[in-house]
């Protein structure tokens, strides 16, 4: 039973709704790392689909291919077996502009951040052809438009080094979005920060894709950050991964972190532990 079914929805639930074009689709896909006897079954063949407009987020035990999923998603890795479809077309020929944004924002130290955060700008087609006559205007403007809404305007021109991980992690949510990316790839983006910036950026993270809907994939160990993000959540199974079970989030947004302590919200993220603890005990490869 979905923990969250008897929750009501918010009278503009509808104005979230995900589109009905299917942005990634995994059909059967598979993926094994190695090869005869040190072969390691990393996915088993796996089906998803999630609409323009959704976000999705998978947990499960570590090892479980929740990763893989996102590196099939992104074309950097293609299926063992199967096929991964991006925008209509097979994930490698990147048939959408893709945002990542992963645990380490991986900054360039001798940029500053503004000049950080327009690196898409100047290497994603078609800004990158515009580069040179838009990065002292358009471009610019942009980027501290997108800072200003996380609250680094002021230190556009500070460096990685001088910011905490909390304001660095922002700006790497900005760099993610500042090409208008129809898929974000979110891998355990705030896994290394302590707990009151972690719900900070929840709410930060909320109000960009709020903002501009695009289709979110979020691997997160974290079960309180799926449910306070997440539209819906996958969980998965232990090596070879697996979707286990794939359920809707119905609370209202926006989310606030006080929700998270409510009685409906503690049911879902003790059902997510629970099939989770389960997946974990189970033997590799059962059904």
């Amino acid at each position: 039973m979905n923990a969250t079914a008897s929750l009501p929805r918010p009278p503009d639930e509808t104005s979230f709704a995900p589109g009905r074009v299917k942005a990634v689709e995994l059909e059967g896909a598979s993926v094994t790392f190695g090869q005869g006897a040190s072969a390691v079954a990393a996915l088993a063949p796996t089906s998803l689909d999630i609409r323009e407009g959704e976000f999705v987020a998978l947990v499960g035990p570590s090892g479980c291919g929740k990763s893989t999923i996102l590196r099939l998603a992104a074309g950097l890795m293609r299926p063992g077996a199967g096929a991964v479809i991006v925008g209509g077309r097979e994930a490698s020929a990147k048939a959408l502009r893709i945002g990542m944004a992963f645990q380490n924002p991986t900054m360039l130290p001798w940029l500053t951040i503004e000049r950080n955060v327009m690196l898409p700008l100047r290497i994603v087609a078609p800004y990158r052809s515009e580069f040179r006559a838009k990065r002292r205007g358009a471009f610019r403007d942009r980027v501290h438009a997108l800072l200003d809404q996380v609250g680094l305007k002021d230190f556009a021109r500070s460096y990685p080094w001088q910011l905490s991980g909390g304001m660095l992690q922002r700006a790497n949510l900005c760099r993610a979005l500042v090409h208008e990316p129809r898929l974000l790839l979110l891998d355990e983006p705030f896994g290394a920060l302590d707990q009151f910036t972690r719900e900070e950026l929840w709410g930060i993270l909320q109000d960009l894709w709020m903002a501009r809907r695009p289709t979110v994939i979020l691997v997160t160990h974290d079960l309180r950050e799926a449910g306070y993000l997440a539209s819906r959540i996958c969980v998965m199974s232990a090596r070879p991964g697996r979707i286990l079970d794939d359920s809707p989030v119905a609370f209202p947004r926006p989310r606030s972190v006080a929700m998270t302590y409510e009685p409906g919200f503690v049911t879902l993220t003790h059902r997510l532990r629970d099939l989770i603890v389960s997946a974990r005990a189970a033997p590799a490869g059962s059904p």
